[in-house]
């Protein structure tokens, strides 16, 4: 269960950066429900408008913050989101990945009173980064229809990716098996957390899996939906496309693994009762 509490080591924020941020918006809106406003005050574009800053803003769902939404400006770099786990020392945190073998992306610094982010690779190539709260202590909704309600790495190396993270924000693991022979899966709990709050999990797949990042493993959301079949059908409609499913998981729900149009990777899942 993911919440809003931005307990360390937990999600807490989100982000895609994309290519068009309005056919972005206008996407995810048709297929979760969100509602863009762009940065500015009241709502208005402001500065990122004036055709200089880069666009960007937040996506709001029943009101409430679910993601951010930025226009994408590495060079070389594909439109992906980016997963945040809370900290409580961002530079305690840089330190702890350069030891664990991974490496810095953006250095720690601050973002006005809101808080203080950092991004990062792990030892095998997967980004994600860090947000250590201020007065924002990142989404607003969770763990409920149109928001994230699970995490997951897939990555070339379980055993080298638990210790990575092991060692970066203390998480736990227990192991369980895949339906249909499928191989280990390694769920994530928050450092002192009981299991009632696994946040993500860990998956093994080869290499020549992950094409869509030129083999480096990634990180991707699970967004929940309260009807898989018919949210992948709006994926499809919007320009998107689906790369497995939907199809039932025993104990976990229906599921899908999709692509906007910019081919940033997410899976919609509509929850087992059980």
């Amino acid at each position: 269960m993911i919440t809003t509490d931005a307990a360390p080591g937990s999600p807490c924020w989100l982000d895609l950066g994309a290519p068009d941020v309005r056919a972005a918006a206008a996407f995810y809106g048709a297929v979760l429900g969100w509602e863009y406003q762009p940065m500015g005050d009241g709502g208005d574009e402001g500065e990122a408008g004036d055709g200089e800053s880069p666009e960007g803003g937040v996506l709001k769902k029943d009101g409430k913050t679910v993601a951010g939404l930025g226009t994408l400006t590495e060079e070389g770099a594909r439109s992906a989101w980016m997963l945040y786990f809370a900290v409580t020392d961002a530079d305690a945190t840089t330190e702890a990945v350069r030891r664990a073998g991974g490496s810095v992306r953006v250095a720690p610094r601050d973002l006005g009173e809101w808080g203080r982010m950092a991004q990062y690779s792990d030892l095998l190539g997967g980004q994600f980064a860090a947000w250590q709260p201020g007065a924002d202590t990142g989404f607003e909704l969770a763990d409920a229809p149109g928001s994230l309600s699970w995490t997951e790495l897939c990555t070339t190396d379980a055993r080298a990716a638990k210790e990575f993270y092991g060692a970066v924000f203390g998480w736990s693991y227990s192991d369980m098996n895949l339906p249909g022979g499928g191989g280990p899966y390694h769920l994530i709990t928050p450092a002192g957390l009981a299991e009632d709050r696994m946040q993500g999990g860990v998956i093994e797949i080869g290499e020549e899996n992950l094409s869509l990042t030129g083999g480096r493993p990634y990180w991707h959301p699970v967004f929940a939906v309260t009807d898989c079949d018919a949210a992948v059908a709006e994926v499809t409609r919007n320009g998107g496309s689906v790369r497995m499913g939907p199809q039932d998981a025993e104990g976990v729900g229906r599921l899908a693994v999709c692509l906007d149009p910019s081919n940033a990777e997410f899976v919609l899942l509509t929850p087992s009762e059980n």
